[in-house]
């Protein structure tokens, strides 16, 4: 029977020239550069989904059931919350998640902009990135409190991204997830890049906090990797979640790879789908 998998990060190259949509170009070149430290074989895979047709597609050829693509608000890489419904309401193979820069506007305008993602474009939850606004800062800042207050209200998860990439690493501390935990212990909280290079870190914070999510993504084959997945040989098998983090890793490298990593079969459907689906609200596909 074939096995299903939500994977949950993934952005088709030509979403933006960070992604590699341009050849040729200085951002096309830092793509290929961060597929080879995460360890894709071909450093130009991703060339293929410079539509959305040949994006779909490879999702599919590698056994993917579908594909969270996954927006960011930040200074220099700015995709509108309209472009993910735009790209992903056509394709049942694809799920939305907006994104938000609370730094970029006025708190109202913010909370107005994640209600309208929501309620009115469909998309299924709200990405920030605190680490890598105008201003940097941890996730637990007093500013971002309204955001996950209405994603509370909302009953959508926050997406949180944070990883070795990050202006400065005090920002990756999970620490910070663990207090966001407790303030608002009925919010679904998911941490990309699993906040690497904090493994032991963020698996004590998703200890403590059942509402703690954790997607390594490209960052589990990475060393220490692997603690990732003995957490969820043990109690965090309900709170790994699977992503490729395409473009900048092989959608079927990936999966092929994380089969080889040690997860027992009794994780594998909750670690490649199941949670997903319950995190997602998902239908049954």
């Amino acid at each position: 029977m074939k096995r299903q998998i939500i994977d949950m990060r993934s952005r088709p190259s030509f979403l933006h020239d960070f992604y590699g949509a341009t050849p040729g170009s200085k951002e096309y070149e830092v793509a290929r550069w961060l597929n080879r430290r995460v360890g894709s074989n071909n450093d130009e895979h991703f060339i293929r989904s410079k539509t959305i047709n040949g994006f779909v597609d490879e999702i599919s050829e590698a056994g993917i059931t579908q594909a969270v693509v996954v927006g960011r608000d930040i200074p220099g890489i700015r995709i509108p919350n309209d472009s993910i419904q735009e790209i992903t309401l056509p394709h049942n193979e694809l799920i939305g998640v907006g994104s938000v820069d609370p730094q970029a506007q006025e708190i109202g305008a913010t909370l107005k902009e994640i209600e309208r993602a929501i309620l009115t474009l469909g998309l299924s939850g709200i990405n920030i990135e605190p680490g890598f606004g105008a201003t940097p800062m941890g996730a637990d800042d007093p500013s971002l409190y309204p955001v996950y207050d209405a994603c509370c209200q909302l009953d959508v998860p926050v997406f949180l991204m944070s990883g070795p990439t990050s202006p400065s690493l005090e920002y990756t501390d999970p620490a910070a997830v663990g207090k966001i935990a407790r303030a608002f212990p009925k919010l679904s909280i998911v941490c990309y890049h699993g906040f690497y290079p904090y493994v032991n870190e963020m698996i004590g914070v998703a200890f403590r906090h059942e509402n703690v999510y954790v997607v390594p993504d490209m960052y589990i084959f990475l060393p220490g990797g692997g603690l990732y997945i003995e957490a969820a040989n043990g109690f965090m098998k309900d709170q790994l979640l699977f992503g490729t983090s395409y473009p900048f890793r092989a959608m079927k490298q990936t999966i092929d790879d994380f089969l080889r990593l040690g997860l027992k079969e009794e994780a594998l459907d909750p670690v490649l789908y199941q949670n997903a689906k319950r995190l997602l609200r998902l239908e049954v596909i």
